[in-house]
């Protein structure tokens, strides 16, 4: 009987909040951890997003499992860092704010509601609101509204200093982290991945992590192998500081559908929220079109006009910058986590298109445990939840055409 292959040095691609997850929990789990990033540390999709750690935008099914098992791990994070980090690094801004889901329309107050319904019968809090006690909540909120439910799991984070301090975390536990480094190709050995080149010479590894983001189908495709992630283009338009008067994280009902969508056309809800800086975040939209950076004027009149619809007293706010970034898009709508079973010694942590910030540090144990687990590739794993973002899942199957070369 063969001895299993239990990986020791490992590379991880990609310095964002998956790669600096997956990163710390390898590192304290025993590995010898290499982190390379085409850029800078959490200079990707971590950088433009909102730092959403949510429940309520997800259906039942494996990606809210994960997400609810993710949950658990922030409730633990901040003792944790705590505990890693000297004293004086910057705390992660977790708000335990909630979220408020709004219908102004009598069709979207009945989507709402059976959406809701389905939440509850799989564990998640969520409370339906009368139009008061939605006012309680956020005595701004628009008087039109037909339906509120108030989500109080939902959670916020600065994400730039989230995946910041993961990364120090992993390096204080021994992990490398090297940025401005690009991996150009494989190093293979008896038909295995064995490493990686870059741009600044070889690393050897045991096994090579796929965390990139958007970028990790261009990272497999050099590396010999197709991988169905693709960019996924969102902007967010930033007020300048005011007194707080968004107190939640606060979007409309047709959000939920618009995350969902596969469409390539440009997509647009209503999503709202403070900061604790003074500014209001204002979201969100989604549009396939490759890595186009611009940012549109007829994007950023459409998130306004969205806002006015849940807060019209924004009518009066000043808009001080937009940004904009690239969420790692699968066509099933999850993302992929495990080895990949057409090469051994690759695996991947990505597609969680703009649900990475909350899911990455359940996505990191889920990829720890496959990964120093005893059995190969093909073997069922002992978390049942792992199978679920297989690579080789029958949805992904038909993606997965022109593999290695």
């Amino acid at each position: 009987m063969s001895t299993p292959h239990r990986p020791h040095r490992i590379v991880v691609v990609g310095a964002g909040i998956v790669g600096a997850a997956t990163a710390r929990a390898l590192v304290r789990a025993g590995c010898d951890v290499t982190v390379v990033d085409r850029g800078a540390t959490a200079g990707g999709t971590s950088s433009g997003g909102e730092g959403n750690l949510l429940v309520s935008d997800k259906e039942p099914g494996p990606e809210l499992r994960l997400a609810q098992r993710s949950l658990a791990a922030w409730a633990r994070i901040e003792d944790e860092l705590r505990d890693e980090l000297p004293a004086g690094f910057p705390g992660l801004e977790l708000e335990r704010k909630g979220g408020l889901v709004v219908a102004t329309t009598e069709a979207g107050a009945e989507a709402l509601a059976t959406f809701a319904a389905t939440q509850r019968g799989a564990g998640v809090r969520a409370e339906t609101v009368d139009g008061t006690r939605a006012h309680e909540l956020e005595p701004d909120l628009t008087p039109h509204s037909t339906a509120a439910v108030f989500y109080p799991e939902d959670l916020q984070v600065q994400p730039v200093v989230a995946t910041e301090a993961l990364l120090a975390a992993a390096r204080r536990h021994g992990a490398r982290v090297q940025q401005g480094v690009e991996v150009t190709g494989p190093v293979l050995s008896a038909g295995r991945l064995a490493g990686v080149r870059t741009a600044s010479g070889t690393l050897p590894a045991d096994a090579v992590v796929i965390a990139a983001g958007p970028w990790s189908g261009l990272v497999a495709e050099r590396l010999g192998v197709a991988l169905p992630v693709r960019p996924r283009r969102g902007t967010v338009l930033v007020t300048s500081r005011m007194p707080t008067r968004v107190r939640h994280k606060v979007y409309d009902a047709d959000y939920v559908g618009a995350v969902g969508s596969g469409s390539a056309d440009l997509q647009v809800s209503s999503v709202v929220e403070s900061t604790a800086a003074g500014t209001v975040l204002i979201g969100s939209s989604r549009e396939r079109r490759g890595f186009d950076e611009r940012i549109e004027a007829r994007v950023l009149a459409a998130l306004a006009a969205k806002a006015l619809l849940l807060f019209p007293f924004l009518a009066g706010a000043q808009a001080m910058r937009a940004y904009g970034g690239f969420r790692p898009f699968v066509p099933d709508h999850l993302p992929v986590i495990g080895a990949d079973p057409r090469l051994p010694g690759l695996w991947h942590a990505t597609g969680h298109e703009g649900a990475g910030i909350g899911l990455s540090l359940a996505t990191a144990e889920l990829l720890r445990d496959q990964l120093l687990d005893s059995g190969p590739p093909t073997a069922t794993a002992a978390d049942p939840l792992a199978a679920e973002f297989r690579l080789d899942r029958p949805t992904l199957l038909p993606h997965l055409e022109g593999a290695a070369r």
